[in-house]
């Protein structure tokens, strides 16, 4: 009863703030009334509550969510805290040298695959963070276990240099991975977004790493995984930027954006870049890729357009000769046709794209990149192309 009382006490004082409410305006000698009721009073005032709520639990989400991936951080952080502790390693070489013994060899293995699978032949990657280790830098842990149980002693120094590296090769990938990302923003692009790109096809049969099955990936090795993912992930997205000019001559007839349109005198929306040159003239690859369309295109004439992943398409238009077929691979440099003037054309010329999603984007910020940014594209370049890289890149994807 006295629940009933005091909802029919608020209802009826919510009723007594929206009411009716009539204002007037007198103009040139004339009144005129404006009357805002009740009922749109309430829907107002709910409206902006309900945006308001809303507001708040989007809010109240990303909270949650950034303090959900600090937690998790935290928690990785102090697994391999645990995993490393003094008396953790104590007891477990006491239970069995041989299964630490074991257990260390397969952490080589994992970490002999990381490198050629990430690095390839280039161990100065692993030493640019930090020198080669020394006696001194033994850590404390391994002191104490040495100590308390000799002999372990070769086995403990064995893990903690596999630990030091593992940290120095991190920290290397880290690096690289960083220098990509700012070449990858120098071009005018967002790394992080084409990076997702460049990760969301996966897939393959599982083929467990380790025998037993409740076995899992050492913390330190566990990141060091995490960072060279991303840093293959950024290399490979750098690689599929287009940076080589599409042809040696250097005259631009039409820049990308508004102009007149050279048929109809009338103002349109200019797509590309035109490099003016003669009949022939060799046309090439602005980065490596797939084909995807060879053939006759509506108003660009004879055009090659070719697919280089993240979302990422070059497109070569108004040729006189294509040289390619569609669904070859091609590199950055080979020739994908000749220099023409078919299509919708005034001239021969080369109308040059770069699309983005589909959408087309200025190309001029790829062709004008400078000498940092290529030696870094170059530097990637290498690792990805490396023989073995290419080996096992090849067996894993079979």
């Amino acid at each position: 009863m006295q629940t009933q009382k005091t909802r029919q006490g608020l209802i009826a004082r919510l009723d007594h703030m929206f009411t009716d409410r009539e204002f007037f305006m007198r103009s040139h000698g004339q009144v005129r009334f404006l009357t805002i009721s009740a009922t749109l009073q309430k829907r107002v005032a709910y409206s902006v509550a309900a945006a308001l709520a809303i507001w708040l639990l989007i809010t109240l989400a990303m909270m949650i969510n950034q303090l959900t991936v600090t937690g998790e951080r935290v928690a990785l952080a102090q697994k391999e805290a645990r995993v490393n502790s003094s008396e953790s390693r104590i007891a477990n070489y006491k239970a069995s040298i041989d299964d630490v013994a074991a257990d260390l060899e397969q952490r080589q293995d994992v970490l002999d695959q990381m490198t050629e699978q990430f690095v390839g032949d280039q161990p100065e990657a692993a030493e640019a963070a930090g020198q080669k280790q020394t006696d001194e830098q033994l850590s404390e842990n391994t002191q104490k276990i040495s100590a308390a149980f000799p002999e372990a002693a070769h086995l403990a120094a064995l893990e903690a240099r596999q630990i030091m590296f593992a940290r120095r090769l991190t920290l290397a990938a880290v690096q690289r991975t960083e220098q990509a990302a700012e070449a990858i923003r120098k071009f005018g692009l967002n790394p992080d977004k084409l990076s997702r790109n460049s990760m969301d096809a996966m897939g393959g049969p599982l083929i467990p790493f380790f025998k037993k099955q409740n076995q899992q990936l050492h913390p330190t090795l566990e990141r060091l995984n995490l960072a060279l993912q991303r840093m293959d992930a950024l290399e490979r997205t750098l690689i599929a930027i287009p940076s080589g000019k599409p042809s040696s001559t250097g005259m631009l007839s039409s820049s990308y954006g508004y102009r007149r349109d050279p048929f109809t005198g009338g103002g349109a929306m200019h797509s590309g870049i035109d490099f003016k040159g003669p009949h022939g003239q060799p046309i090439m690859a602005a980065a490596g890729g797939r084909v995807t369309h060879a053939g006759w295109k509506s108003g660009y004439g004879k055009t090659v357009e070719v697919t280089h992943g993240n979302g990422l398409m070059t497109r070569y238009a108004h040729l006189s000769r294509i040289g390619v077929t569609t669904g070859q691979k091609v590199e950055q440099g080979l020739q994908l046709g000749a220099m023409g003037s078919t299509g919708r054309s005034t001239g021969t010329h080369l109308h040059f794209e770069v699309r983005l999603n589909g959408k087309a984007i200025n190309p001029r910020p790829f062709l004008e990149a400078n000498t940092d940014v290529l030696k870094v594209k170059a530097i990637a370049r290498q690792r990805a192309n490396s023989p073995k890289r290419t080996e096992s890149g090849t067996s894993r994807g079979s």
